[in-house]
């Protein structure tokens, strides 16, 4: 009998220590999970944890996603600032308001919305082997606060926009059924991190409410690795490696860590030795032990060329437990060095767009790999290597997917401290901001791409000591990445400790002088001792994309689009959305270029972080991005063309102008950014200058020569000169380094510095009076310069810029329109060379020209010259337009083109062409006017007129209110 029972004593000892070797298990917790709305916020005082919840949803997932919450109406209460009312009063908007056709123009519209208490509810099995373990509730992503109760009784609360929540349920669950109930909360609450924050916000993901990413029971041991932190010294071939280890055990543990790395996702292969610590942990304590990891000859670094990962191994083993962990880091080191930024000691230029959480299908942010890998490889096709996270930050999977890509990221602590709350005044936000980016280095710190850290988006209040203290507090705790206060604006003040500036002020594109690309921003960042990046660069917008409208096939309608789309048949102009897209965005491209190109030419500039490279659904709808909030291409652009100006190595040119004429000689400084993984050795630059045809007209090349990384490194200079040109000419200056891709191109125009004589039939006037319509009604030809004469749409001013950001978000503020469509095939254009899109050669005649509203005007009337309105009003527009007026023929411009216009070569040749035209027998206007609908242009004032029916504006355009004194 004694035998027996020392034998099943052994036994079961045995069982014992055998469970306790065993590897961690995990209950997948996605699926079906009962549900219920706490409207009235009574669930927790009625002990909903108790009971059967009442409807059933799928989790992870949201709310809005299984059609849970309220339909959209008038009243519904949004999370995110409207400054333009005029929605709710606009005559011409009235049908958009009426229930059933609720058109909302702000942002994407959900198909349901519900801010408060909601209960999520689930019974699992606790199996009998997991008796005695540590047993953990991990939620990868909540919005916004989770309180859990096991049974009937409550575990905690918590709060976080950034990282898991996970709690520690081994107190509450025993074996066998158990009910696991989560109460999810959206309410912006005591934590405010500001309603236009792009965590939260209406504006980008939306305010949901759910559960998404991995949801799931973990079982452990209670003996366990807590935390794995790695330090890359990457000079001395070394990865300190900090580990912590916890015993919730009542026994005393003694045993040994081994940590060892092995690449595994490129072609080299490295593998580290392993290195054995011993390691002893008290009874319900935990312990944190530093071990150094050697590298051997053959290390792998990271970077956006060659984005070597390491798996690193870390074991946890004694006589009665065997535990590991595997990480994923690089070996890498971001640092500053004066006013650049250094990857592995070789300077870097940081070329980057703002993500700010667009998931139109979703409404919340990716949580897979794949879905991570397709968007960053689609930013880095476009020559990008960087992205900053406008105030939210990324799941983990964003991490994984920029590890091995190969771009470089600067998450934000999720707040914009504005339109609400303020930091450095005690709110709980500030201690929040610190709670949140020390989860975000404990969740995300070792991959490689997290470079930067930013503690959030334009604040408000006693800032500059926060945040000096902010970047004090980080600098001190964590080396491997850079850190600055927040990403601002250019006139926020200056955060002095902060390791590099991100803001803007030193950005933009001065045509109110005619283009160029010699000028710099050298003046703009000299007093700037660190690196400096430019905040939210571009924001040119592009007219909406129609089409579009059929992707919205999941949580979130186009309802904007669909009430842009309707405006515009409204004011006869549908058929010309697509002409109207690719032309403003033949603009926009431009821009963008020229803007980015005169960074890459800066010497000392160290990045910029464009807004964007893809649209923004909110704030009023901006269509700022080439591609659209799938971060698909729209047609205009692709990537390839793009990545001509956007580079790790581009092309320069340095030239005066874009228009001459053919006495003149065309000269050029070629000069080259390059931002490589080493130096461009022995370049050989050459040069072709071609005309439409593609024939070359002149060529060159430079000697060879080697570049190492800068901005605006001198390659040299050419001439051609131009007296080969006879006739009205584009040109296209091409520059690339041979033996490569790397290649740019610029095009210029020139005239004939005397254009032959007409004898002219065609009566020039500035003023539409007796003389004219006498004329007209003879059956003659007019010529009306109307520059300045505009009564009806003198209210919409032309930039040569387009739209920027949009003009709801900023109460119309100028300019209102974006680009020009051309009607390139007229003959009137037969001596003036011109696509269908405003190009440089427009300059002197679109900028600050006023245009025509047509509204009285037929239907199906078409101007030569169309400016493109903002899309919030869609006014029928002309700068040139042709009619049969009486017995003759008419054309007017609104543009100052005329006999007497002096040192505007394009005007001047513009004006030339069309008279050439109009003393041409192609000369037959299509549509009949009458003298009164034309002279209404030059009396009546536009019947429709914006009005904002608000007084409150965003802060960007309040003077001295980003200063934001603390009163």
């Amino acid at each position: 009998m004694k035998k027996y029972s020392y034998t099943c004593l052994l036994l079961s000892i045995l069982i014992a220590l055998s469970s306790f070797k065993g590897k961690d298990e995990v209950i997948n917790l996605a699926g079906n999970w009962h549900f219920e709305i706490d409207r009235n916020d009574v669930g927790v005082t009625e002990k909903w944890y108790h009971k059967n919840l009442s409807d059933n949803i799928k989790l992870p997932g949201s709310m809005a996603e299984f059609l849970k919450g309220d339909e959209i109406t008038l009243k519904t209460k949004w999370t995110g600032s409207i400054y333009d009312s005029s929605f709710y009063f606009r005559p011409s908007l009235k049908k958009y308001r009426e229930p059933g056709n609720i058109h909302i123009p702000f942002w994407l519209t959900p198909a349901r919305h519900y801010v408060g208490a909601a209960w999520y509810q689930k019974e699992v099995n606790i199996p009998k082997n997991w008796k005695g373990k540590r047993i953990l509730l991990r939620l990868e992503r909540a919005h916004i606060e989770t309180r859990v109760w096991v049974n009937d009784k409550e575990v905690g609360l918590q709060n976080s926009l950034v990282a898991p929540h996970v709690y520690d349920l081994s107190p509450y669950l025993t074996i066998g059924k158990q009910r696991i109930s989560i109460r999810i909360d959206n309410r912006i609450k005591e934590i405010n991190v500001g309603p236009d924050s792009h965590s939260i916000t209406d504006h980008t993901q939306g305010n949901w409410n759910g559960i998404i990413g991995k949801m799931a029971l973990e079982s452990s041991l209670p003996i366990y690795i807590d935390d794995v932190q790695i330090y890359p010294d990457v000079k001395n071939r070394i990865a300190r490696v900090k580990i912590t280890v916890k015993n919730s055990s009542q026994s005393n543990f003694s045993g040994k860590l081994v940590i060892s790395a092995k690449s595994f996702n490129v072609k080299s292969s490295d593998e580290t030795k392993e290195v054995v610590s011993k390691i002893a942990v008290s009874k319900s304590d935990n312990k944190t032990i530093e071990l150094e990891l050697p590298f051997g000859k053959g290390m792998l670094t990271w970077d956006e060329f060659n984005p070597a990962l390491y798996h690193l191994n870390v074991k946890l083993a004694s006589k009665e437990i065997n535990n590991s962990k595997s990480v994923q880091f690089g070996m890498r080191e971001f640092k500053i060095e004066g006013n650049r930024f250094l990857i592995n000691g070789v300077p870097v230029f940081l070329r980057g767009t703002v993500h700010n959480c667009e998931f139109p299908l979703t409404g919340y942010p990716a949580t897979t790999v794949e879905a991570w890998e397709t968007i960053l490889r689609k930013i880095k096709s476009y020559g990008l290597n960087h992205v900053r996270f406008h105030s939210w930050c990324p799941p983990e999977a964003a991490f994984i997917a920029a590890d091995k890509v190969g771009l470089y990221l600067q998450p934000e602590g999720p707040s914009w401290p504005n339109h609400g709350p303020k930091i450095g005044l005690g709110q709980p936000v500030d201690q929040f901001l610190y709670d949140e980016t020390t989860r975000m280095a404990k969740e995300y710190g070792n991959y490689a791409s997290f470079t930067m850290l930013s503690a959030g988006n334009e604040p408000a209040g006693n800032q500059v000591k926060y945040l000096n203290e902010f970047v004090d507090f980080w600098k001190a705790k964590d080396n491997r990445r850079v850190y600055t206060g927040m990403s601002v604006g250019g006139s926020w003040p200056v955060v002095p400790n902060a390791e590099y500036q991100s803001r803007g002020g030193v950005r933009g594109l001065k045509w109110e002088k005619m283009p160029e690309t010699e000028s710099d921003f050298s003046s703009g960042i000299a007093p700037f001792k660190v690196p400096f990046v430019a905040h939210e660069i571009g924001q040119y917008c592009v007219f909406p994309n129609f089409e579009e409208i059929k992707k919205y096939t999941g949580v979130y309608r186009a309802k904007n689009f669909e009430m842009f789309r309707q405006d515009l048949e409204d004011h006869h102009m549908r058929d010309q959305s697509k002409d109207f897209l690719n032309a403003s965005g033949k603009l926009q491209v431009l821009c963008y270029k020229n803007e980015i190109e005169k960074m890459l030419r800066t010497p000392g500039y160290a990045g910029f972080q464009a807004l964007g490279l893809q649209d923004f659904p909110g704030q009023g709808t901006a269509l700022v991005g080439v591609l659209d909030a799938f971060f698909q291409e729209k047609g205009y652009v692709t990537a390839q063309e793009y990545a001509r100006f956007c580079n790790s190595t581009v092309p320069l040119a340095k030239i005066p102008k874009f228009v001459y004429n053919n006495g003149e000689t065309f000269k050029a400084e070629i000069v080259l950014f390059h931002s490589g993984k080493t130096a461009l050795q022995n370049a050989v630059i050459s040069w072709t200058v071609k005309n439409e045809k593609g024939d070359v007209l002149s060529s060159g090349k430079f000697d060879p020569k080697t570049f190492e990384n800068g901005n605006g490194l001198f390659v040299g200079n050419f001439d051609f000169a131009l007296g080969q040109i006879k006739e009205a000419s584009k040109l296209i200056l091409e520059v690339k380094v041979n033996g490569t891709d790397y290649v740019n191109d610029w095009n210029f125009w020139v005239y004939p510095e005397k254009n032959s004589e007409i004898a002219s039939e065609v009566y020039y006037t500035t003023v539409f009076d007796d003389k004219a319509k006498d004329v007209l009604n003879k059956g003659g030809k007019v010529f009306l310069n109307a520059a300045g004469k505009v009564v009806k749409g003198k209210e919409v001013e032309m930039h040569f810029l387009p739209v920027f950001w949009n003009t709801s978000w900023f109460k119309m503020r100028p300019p209102h329109v974006t680009g020009m469509l051309i009607q390139e095939k007229s003959p009137a254009f037969a001596d003036f060379p011109t696509s269908y899109h405003s190009d440089l050669q427009w300059w002197d005649i679109q900028n600050r020209a006023q245009v025509m509203n047509l509204e009285d005007f037929p239907a199906d009337f078409r101007p030569l010259i169309q400016p493109i309105d903002t899309w919030f009003m869609n006014r029928r527009l002309a700068l040139v337009f042709e009619a049969q007026v009486g017995n003759g023929k008419l054309i007017v411009s609104s543009a100052n083109l005329g006999p007497d216009v002096q040192n505007k070569p394009s005007s001047q040749q513009l004006f030339y062409s069309i008279v050439k035209y109009m003393n041409s027998n192609q000369f037959n206007p299509k549509n009949k006017l009458n003298f009164e609908v034309i002279k209404d242009v030059f009396t009546s004032p536009s019947r429709e007129v914006f009005n904002t029916y608000t007084k409150d504006s965003p802060d960007e355009l309040k003077p001295n209110s980003n200063q934001n004194k603390v009163k």
